[in-house]
C-alpha cells in the first residue's frame, strides 16, 4: 500500500514539470493544470507534480511496491535526463501506506481545540455520555472544533431548513440546530435509535428539540421522500461511506442556490490517497471526491479539518 514523495531542489520547477508532462504524454495519461500542478498516470501507478518555491514536489502512488518502483524510476530517469544545465537529485522517501499517514498531529489537534470557543455544559455532557455509552464507537462523534464549524456555517447561510445524514448520538445534530434561524427545522436521518436516544435529553436541555425531526430508516429513502424543490439551506453528510454518492446527489438536487453541503471523512484516515485501498468505502469516497471537483453545479473546497471535510456551495 505504498506512497512515496520527493522534493527535487531546482530554481526551474515549472520547466521540468512541463517537460515531463509533455514528454510522457505519448505513453501515459498526463494533465497540466494552470495552478502549477500536473499529473502523470502510468499503467503501474501515478505521480502528482507541483512547482513550489523550494523546487519540484513529487508524490508517487501505486497499488503495490513493484508498481511504485516503476513510477519512481520512470519519473526520476526522465527528470535527470532533462537536466542538461544542472544536476538534479530525486531522493524518494520510504514507501508508506495511506492509512499510516498522520492526518492531524496530536499537538495541532490540541491547539485547535484550545483556541476555538469552548463547548458549553450541554455539549460537554453529551460528549461524556457518548464516550461512556458507546466506547470505541465514540470516534464517530465529530470533534468539538468541527461541531463549532457546523454551527458557524449554519448561521452564515441563515439556515431555516437543514438535513443531516448520520445522527449517531446527536452531537452534530445539536450543533446544527443551534445555528438555525428561529422557526427553522432540521431533519436528521439514522437507521436506528440505538445511539440517537442518547442525544435527545441534550436537545431538550439546549432548547432545540422542537427544531429536530429524527427519521429512522435508510437515509436515501428519507431524502427521496423530500420535496424536489431546492429548499435545503445546509446539509451535513456523515454516515455509511458506500452511499455517499447517493446522499450527495439527493441533497444537491434539493439544495437552494447558495446552500451548502458539508461532507465529513473525505480522507478516510488517509486511505483515499492510497490506490492500494480498494474496498467499497474507499472507492466510493475517492470517486465522489473526484466527481465533486468537476461538478459544474457547485463550487467546492476540501479542507484538512480532522479526517477531511468538503464544503460544497450550489451555484
Amino acid at each position: 500500500m505504498p506512497l512515496s514523495t520527493a522534493l527535487v531542489i531546482t530554481d526551474r520547477p515549472m520547466r521540468y514539470l512541463k517537460q515531463l508532462v509533455s514528454h510522457l504524454g505519448h505513453r501515459a495519461t498526463t494533465r497540466l493544470r494552470g495552478d502549477g500542478r500536473g499529473t502523470v498516470a502510468l499503467g503501474s501507478g501515478t505521480c502528482a507534480l507541483a512547482a513550489t518555491p523550494d523546487g519540484l514536489s513529487l508524490i508517487a502512488g501505486a497499488a503495490d511496491a513493484e508498481g511504485l518502483a516503476r513510477v519512481q524510476n520512470v519519473v526520476a530517469r526522465h527528470l535527470v535526463r532533462f537536466a542538461t544545465q544542472e544536476h538534479l537529485s530525486v531522493d524518494w522517501t520510504a514507501p508508506a501506506a495511506g492509512g499510516d499517514l498522520e492526518i492531524l498531529d496530536t499537538v495541532v489537534g490540541d491547539y485547535l481545540l484550545s483556541h476555538c470557543t469552548p463547548p458549553d455544559d450541554v455539549l460537554q455532557e453529551l460528549a461524556t455520555r457518548t464516550r461512556e455509552a458507546t466506547g470505541n464507537a465514540s470516534r464517530m462523534q465529530v470533534a468539538h472544533d468541527e461541531g463549532a464549524l457546523l454551527t458557524m456555517l449554519t448561521r452564515l447561510v441563515d439556515a431555516r431548513f437543514a438535513v443531516e445524514v448520520g445522527t449517531f448520538t446527536g452531537y452534530s445534530t445539536l450543533c446544527i440546530a443551534r445555528g438555525m434561524a428561529d422557526g427553522g427545522s432540521l431533519i436528521t436521518c439514522d437507521v436506528s435509535d440505538q445511539w440517537t436516544l442518547i442525544g435527545r435529553p441534550s436537545w431538550e436541555r439546549a432548547g432545540v428539540a422542537g427544531r429536530i425531526d429524527l427519521r429512522l430508516g435508510p437515509a436515501v429513502e428519507t431524502l427521496r421522500s423530500l420535496p424536489v424543490e431546492p429548499l435545503i439551506d445546509i446539509a451535513f453528510i456523515d454516515a455509511d461511506k458506500a452511499n455517499y454518492p447517493a446522499y450527495y446527489e439527493e441533497t444537491v438536487a434539493r439544495l437552494r442556490p447558495g446552500g451548502l453541503v458539508v461532507l465529513d471523512n473525505v480522507f478516510l484516515g488517509g486511505r483515499v490517497f492510497d490506490p492500494a485501498y480498494q474496498e467499497q468505502d474507499h472507492v466510493a469516497v475517492r470517486q465522489l471526491n473526484e466527481f465533486i471537483a468537476g461538478d459544474d453545479r457547485v463550487e467546492s473546497v476540501m479542507l484538512p479539518v480532522r479526517d477531511g471535510i468538503t464544503l460544497v456551495r450550489k451555484r
